[in-house]
């Protein structure tokens, strides 16, 4: 079990566990390349969240279970360093 210490909220996790992470791309297409280079074939669920106002950004939710810490934030990490994604949340 992690607690995580986020503005003084604590959240405990129990893994195996669902996670989401928010990812912010310049297109569709590549955000969706760079979630199978990071996770292969990977269980997962890519939903749609939105555009950004002029078009030029999507955001989208990957939902998918993680092991423990260090593969929740592997996965982390590896989706906030691939070029094709702008913003991990």
């Amino acid at each position: 079990m992690e607690i995580i210490n986020a503005r003084d909220e604590k959240l405990e996790l129990t893994y195996p566990c669902s996670w989401s992470y928010k990812l912010i791309a310049s297109e569709r297409e590549a955000l969706e390349k760079a979630i199978y280079d990071v996770i292969d074939e990977r269980e997962h669920k890519l939903t749609h969240s939105k555009n950004s106002k002029g078009g030029k950004y999507v955001s989208m939710n990957l939902d998918m279970l993680v092991h423990n810490e260090d593969d929740r934030n592997f996965i982390y990490e590896a989706l906030k360093q691939h070029q094709n994604i702008k913003m991990v949340l």
